[in-house]
């Protein structure tokens, strides 16, 4: 009979010891977990930040063959409405000709609209629109010359304008971000 309580009695010994390690170690994560979590959400971005993500732009009073530019998260970015000429220009360009290789309709949602991050891929410059040999895009600052769906043409810069994303949202509403 001895040896029954000795056995039962350490066994309740362990199970009990069982359970302080087990409580212990989930305070213990409880409470890192609450010295953590401040530190965690302070690295979201504020609502400031978020509203700035996105832009709606209406292109509605944009006439062909006209540009304008936006801020959209203290970058310019260029909406053109090309006109058919243009159109018919980009999309003639062969792409072995290219520096950095891409389609016109790889850069566009609809052929009327280009819609480009305006900053030179050379050293970060804002180019001018209409200008240059190639009536897209010239940079005054290195001479990078883009042409009418912002590709790079001729110049110091190494990639074509950023196209950056955006939907139709209807036929005269993007959203940007």
């Amino acid at each position: 009979m001895d040896t029954d309580k000795n056995t039962s009695s350490e066994e309740t010994k362990v199970t009990r010891r069982d359970f302080l390690y087990l409580t212990t170690g989930s305070f213990t994560a409880v409470g890192v977990g609450a010295v953590a979590w401040p530190f965690i959400v302070q690295m979201n971005p504020d609502a400031s930040v978020k509203a700035l993500a996105s832009t709606e732009v209406d292109l509605s009073p944009i006439m062909p063959g006209q540009s304008i530019s936006i801020l959209w998260r203290g970058k310019p970015v260029f909406i053109r409405r090309r006109t058919p000429e243009e159109i018919t220009e980009a999309q003639a360009v062969k792409e072995a000709d290219l520096p950095d290789p891409e389609t016109d309709e790889a850069r566009v949602q609809k052929p009327e609209w280009l819609v480009m991050v305006g900053v030179c891929t050379h050293l970060g410059c804002i180019p001018l629109g209409n200008k240059g040999e190639y009536n897209g895009w010239f940079c005054p600052c290195h001479g990078s010359h883009y042409d009418t769906s912002g590709r790079i043409r001729k110049g110091p810069a190494p990639k074509n304008l950023e196209v950056p994303k955006y939907v139709f949202l209807d036929d005269n509403t993007i959203k940007i971000g």
